[in-house]
């Protein structure tokens, strides 16, 4: 079996002692809030309830202004409720809040993870002041007295967009990474479907976050290398934890020479270790969050966080039998796999075309 493997302890290596000293900050305030949360989750006083509910609101605050406060100095961190008007970080935050609820069904989880998505397409490429105009023509159902027809402007992305490959990180990435290539297909004027590169990749859950290992599978990844080359990588998912699949990745594109010309990575909740790896690791890559949470696990996974994303959008697969491309898409059902047809294509042809490093 090919592999790439990538170990924490590479990954530790980028951090600067700044950024060691942030996310130890972070870990002693978190330890903090971990101590409240056993008394909401145990104490029966009213009293000490009230008390245990300001407490752990006051040092989320001091957390998030913490997190603002370093990642507005980092060009390529960029957090929706950081970034954007205080008007709209309401939307942002009842959308995350629905995401983690673990009340929150299947359906509403697929409904809320596209509503984020396209809340970051928007942050990234879709901002008015950085664009000139389109001019979308559409025609409507009125036919009387003639056949109708309205203008809508659009900003003008073609250029930033034509060049883009949607890069997946199987599973968990999967439906992030069709809502943003259906994005770029509608902000398009010509309607330009992105190419698929699909990288198998998993994490050795058997090991803690300090000695993880990241395993690059090239024998199940499905990719042109040399149609990544001098091309605007775009990666999504929804969970940002440690940053290693993507270092993984892109560290594997360029021993094989490959040189992307830009590199983005969507995400709708980001760890700040994870962010600050992948910004120190690649070059020129940006990172796109709706929401940043504070600190990791022991096992590497993000705190409070939202458990596991992949099983919350696919279900669970059994060890026996794990599916591959093709069956996730097929569970996603008819109206998913209706709404990102031209998605599902490229995917296909990728897949069953042989595009097999």
């Amino acid at each position: 079996m090919e592999q790439v493997i990538l170990k924490a302890s590479d990954l530790d290596e980028f951090l600067t002692d700044q950024d060691h000293a942030v996310v130890t900050e972070m870990d002693e305030l978190y330890a903090q809030a971990l101590e409240t949360m056993r008394v909401l989750n145990s104490s029966p006083n009213e009293d000490r309830q009230r008390r245990a509910k300001k407490e752990l609101i006051d040092l989320y605050q001091e957390m998030g202004d913490r997190m603002k406060d370093l990642t507005t100095q980092e060009s390529r961190i960029r957090v929706y409720s950081f970034r954007t008007p205080r008007a709209v970080h309401g939307e942002a935050s009842r959308l995350i809040a629905k995401l983690r609820d673990t009340r929150t069904q299947h359906s509403e989880f697929v409904y809320y993870i596209q509503r984020a998505y396209e809340l970051l397409f928007n942050l990234a490429y879709a901002e008015p002041d950085n664009h000139q105009k389109n001019h979308l023509i559409v025609r409507t159902p009125v036919t009387d007295p003639v056949q109708n027809f309205a203008v809508h402007k659009i900003p003008d992305v073609d250029g930033v967009l034509e060049n883009t490959v949607m890069c997946v990180m199987l599973r968990g990435a999967l439906l992030p990474s069709m809502i943003m290539s259906k994005e770029i297909q509608e902000y398009t004027s010509t309607g330009y479907v992105t190419p698929f590169a699909l990288f198998r990749i998993s994490r050795d859950d058997t090991k803690m976050e300090s000695n993880m290992e990241y395993i690059l599978d090239l024998d199940r990844s499905y990719f042109d290398l040399e149609a990544l080359h001098d091309k605007d990588l775009i990666f999504a998912d929804p969970m940002n934890a440690t940053g290693g699949s993507l270092v993984t990745i892109v560290q594997y594109l360029y021993k094989c020479g490959i040189k992307p010309r830009s590199i983005r990575f969507f995400n709708a909740i980001s760890a700040l270790k994870g962010s600050l790896r992948i910004t120190r690791a690649i070059e020129d890559a940006v990172v796109y969050t709706l929401w940043m949470d504070p600190v990791l696990n022991e096992a590497a996974y993000i705190l409070p966080g939202l458990g596991d994303a992949g099983d919350r959008l696919n279900g669970s697969d059994s060890e026996d039998t794990p599916r591959n491309i093709i069956q996730l898409i097929a569970d996603y059902g008819s109206t998913i796999s209706n709404l990102y047809r031209s998605q599902v294509r490229a995917i296909e042809q990728t897949v069953l075309g042989g595009h097999r490093k």
